[in-house]
């Protein structure tokens, strides 16, 4: 019996190759997620509005002054009207002046459904030149 050395084979080399399949597959699932929600961004309401801390209301003393305190009292030019006086005090200012600018002031806390009711009655009476009315930001010394 011969003893001899014994064979030594090379260890394997570490393989330095990117594996490419998980790169892939979650390039692909996001550009699955992409694709949902591309159409559901584009029907969003894009403004572009000014900035200015000086904001004031427009000079229009023709302008028609409706306000909703955050109790949900109504008021024309400064009068207290019930919802249903209101509509008919609108259509009446539609029908005789339906250029004049309606200025409308919510309260902070009034929900989005009342402000959208009373742009609704505004325009269903003919009055499309709505004017949102907000205070500008307090300035600080």
């Amino acid at each position: 019996m011969a003893f001899g050395r014994l064979e030594r084979r090379e260890s394997p080399k570490p393989m330095a190759d990117i594996n490419m399949t998980p790169l892939i597959d979650v390039m692909l699932v996001l550009m699955v997620i992409f694709m949902i929600t591309a159409p559901l961004m584009s029907s969003a309401l894009h403004l572009d509005l000014p900035k200015s801390e000086t904001a004031t209301a427009g000079a229009a003393s023709d302008a028609i002054g409706i306000s909703l305190a955050a109790d949900g009292v109504l008021r024309l030019n400064q009068q207290i009207l019930s919802a249903a006086e209101l509509k008919s005090r609108l259509q009446d200012l539609g029908r005789t002046h339906p250029e004049r600018e309606l200025q409308l002031r919510a309260d902070q806390s009034v929900p989005y459904g009342q402000v959208a009711a009373l742009i609704d009655w505004a325009q269903s009476a003919g009055l499309n030149r709505i004017a949102f009315v907000a205070d500008s930001p307090a300035r600080q010394p």
